[in-house]
């Protein structure tokens, strides 16, 4: 009774921003979210998938009620301190009655709480109980949803005039569908398809094409019995620090330096992307004794690649220079390319769980890889030691280990061929208002691994060491002060790069909120890489620090429920060989909510004087799109787009976006090569939910 009384008085004490009558979860703009977590974007993150990641936590949010401390560390907004304070807090309490009873944890302040409601729930656990078969619970679900979207460039671009064998193949529009029914920790069904623009709509057995490019599928089951979960269809995997199976929401280092350091353990999930790489095709399962998981998978998958041919001492051999991952197939030439290879993998996963006795989680995993046709990629200096053959393996030793308020992590790996791999690391609370977090790495220039993403500075876990340090102090409930270094080498050549390598990275960053309607931040950052310049005499090349500098200052403002704004300015340097040049863009967003409609509009200009100063910028986009633009050369962007929604059960979205340039007679180059200096597209969704 006593609880009751008082969950009663935090609910209608309680002064966030969001509620109890105004919390509406549809409302949360999960790309301001993802921005805020990735403030220095790069062309090497894969954030289409980082989005779908995220937004499938949003879709399927964590009941406090049932939750561990692994399933806690997924999310990126939580300390080991808070995660800590709130294991304890259930363990004394009991299941909680309320959401807001996070108030009243050691902790968790306003600007916490604002940013987890959107992630998590409170349900009791017979909320999780289930009626009937599984063809009526997918009829009775109401995530049931069906999303339909359009999207074209309006000026004509090469690929469309020419009337020879290169031209594109395919209309100029690019269409995609998605059906899904979920559940919560019950079950997941659902089918993606896509036609990228320049693609035909065909049917070709011979060819094995029937209609759209790109089908994915699943069917994922969830808590039957002993089987935690079941994969069938498409799916991924994130095990350990992720240097054999790194699949999940990966951010790398950006404007949250302390817990992004860490892979979550997530285990099994559905795969429900439109991209064509990075996943699955086959069966795994989780089957749990006690304290132990173990997960075996298969998979087979047709993957892009061209087959070459080779006289190999009088004998002709059939192998590819590579795995293709663009995953277009607009022309004759990148058709052929089209699901050339198979790509069979299988493997299992054991991980022991004691999360709640001793605070440990050990782990092995093994994969391996076996491809109907052999890699073999054009010899060159820098390449030497990077995978040959047709056949890999991977294993790996991984343990998290949670001692008082910090959690210290590691992983161990080995490739077949003989290169290694190993993090290890720490996060933790130095006390209630300062967090640090650490990590070490070392990939060796021969460890190979297909589905590894482990933090790091390459886009891929090879050829690299580095140490890097995280720094987090809140002094208010205003002010959060922000900081990182990182120091990298790169023991072998890489691509531009003639010999042995370094660098270094660091981040400073402020965010202040004066009151509810007003946030700001200012950001720093400082990258040295070294990179080959040619000597005077022309014959041999020299390594000189590249220094590019980013400085970024934001401002959000809401005037009211009606009208927020953004401003924002970048500007950034790039020193080389005693030659600098600069790039700047000026930003301003406009967003109003009048009942059912939603209009998101930006004007930006911009002024890069080279490539390496572009501006990469988000935008906000359709719902499952998430967009980054490059801002280069001389020009504006703008966008306008309207979401209306008629009913309860349909949203739809229209947007208009143009790039005008100055100086320059012609957009884009070869086959997207446009005559004139704009260029412009259109994209309409419709989502309908059952």
């Amino acid at each position: 009774m006593k609880k009751t009384i008082t969950i009663a008085i935090l609910v209608l004490s309680f002064d966030l921003s969001l509620n109890a009558q105004q919390f509406d979860r549809n409302s949360i703009d999960i790309q301001e979210f993802i921005e805020n977590l990735f403030q220095i974007p790069d062309e090497d993150i894969n954030y289409e998938d980082q989005y779908e990641t995220l937004y499938q936590l949003y879709a399927n949010p964590i009941n406090l009620n049932s939750t561990s401390k692994n399933e806690l560390n997924t999310l990126y907004h939580l300390n080991i301190y808070q995660i800590n304070n709130l294991i304890d807090y259930l363990d004394k309490n009991g299941p909680m009655l309320s959401i807001y009873e996070l108030q009243v944890i050691e902790g968790f302040d306003r600007i916490t709480i604002n940013n987890l409601l959107p992630f998590v729930e409170v349900r009791s656990p017979g909320d999780y109980s289930t009626r009937g078969n599984l063809i009526q619970r997918i009829t009775k679900e109401k995530n049931n949803y069906l999303i339909l979207r359009t999207e074209s460039v309006i000026e004509d671009q090469e690929g469309y005039i020419r009337e020879d064998s290169s031209r594109y193949l395919g209309s100029k529009n690019k269409v995609y569908g998605r059906f899904r029914s979920s559940h919560t920790k019950d079950f997941s069904i659902g089918l993606t398809f896509e036609k990228d623009a320049g693609e035909q709509i065909s049917f070709d057995s011979e060819n094995k094409k029937y209609g759209f490019d790109y089908y994915s599928y699943h069917l994922f089951l969830s808590n039957k019995g002993n089987f935690k979960s079941v994969a069938l269809g498409d799916y991924q995997m994130q095990f350990g620090q992720g240097l054999v199976l790194g699949a999940g929401f990966n951010p790398g280092k950006g404007g949250e330096t302390i817990t992004t350091v860490k892979r979550g353990n997530a285990g099994l999930r559905p795969y429900t992307s439109a991209l064509e790489t990075s996943f699955m095709r086959g069966a795994a399962l989780t089957y749990t004794i006690d304290k132990i998981e173990i997960t075996p998978f298969y998979s087979k998958l047709k993957q892009d690649g061209v087959i070459r041919s080779q006289d190999f001492s009088g004998v002709y051999e059939e192998y590819i220079t590579g795995i293709q991952n663009i995953g277009m197939h607009r022309t004759y030439s990148e058709l052929e390319s089209r699901k050339g290879i198979t790509e069979q993998s299988f493997g299992m996963n054991i991980t022991y769980n004691d999360l709640k006795g001793s605070n440990l989680q050990i782990g092995a995993t093994f994969l391996h890889n076996h491809f109907s046709v052999p890699i073999l990629k054009t010899p060159n200096n820098y390449n030497q030691f990077e995978f040959k053959g047709d056949e890999n393996y991977n294993m790996s030793l991984f343990a998290n280990y949670n001692w008082e308020n910090f959690l210290l992590f590691s992983e161990l790996a080995r490739s077949r061929s003989g290169g290694t791999a190993a993090v290890g690391g720490f996060i933790g609370s130095l006390s209630p208002i300062v967090s640090i977090s650490f990590h070490f790495r070392n990939y060796s220039k021969d460890y190979h691994s297909f589905y590894g993403n482990s933090f790091g500075e390459s886009s891929r876990n090879i050829n690299e060491t580095g140490l890097y340090w995280g720094l987090k102090v809140t002094p208010n409930r205003r002010i959060q002060l922000a900081a990182y270094y990182d120091s990298f080498k790169f023991p072998w050549l890489k691509f531009g790069v003639d010999s042995p390598s370094q660098g270094y990275e660091y981040l400073f960053r402020i965010d202040y909120k004066p009151t509810k309607k007003i946030k700001l931040f200012a950001q720093f950052r400082e990258q040295a890489k070294e990179v080959s310049i040619a000597s005077e005499g022309g014959n041999l090349n020299r390594l000189e620090n590249g220094i590019k500098r980013n400085y970024v200052t934001n401002l959000d403002f809401s005037a009211n429920e009606v009208l927020t704004l953004k401003s924002r300015v970048q500007f950034s340097t790039y020193d080389l060989d005693q030659t600098s040049t600069h790039g700047i863009a000026l930003i301003q967003d406009l967003n109003i909510k009048i009942k059912k409609f939603t209009i998101s509009t930006r004007i930006a200009i911009f002024d890069t004087e080279d490539y390496e100063n572009r501006q990469y910028v988000f935008e906000k986009n359709l719902l499952y799109v998430f967009s980054i633009n490059a801002y280069a050369n001389q020009g504006m962007r703008n966008y306008l787009m309207v979401q209306y929604k008629p009913t309860r059960k349909m949203t739809i979205w229209a947007r208009y976006s143009r790039f005008d340039y100055r100086n320059q007679s012609t957009v884009g180059s070869g086959l997207n090569e446009i005559q004139g200096s704009t260029r412009s597209d259109v994209k309409f969704q419709v989502r309908y939910k059952f």
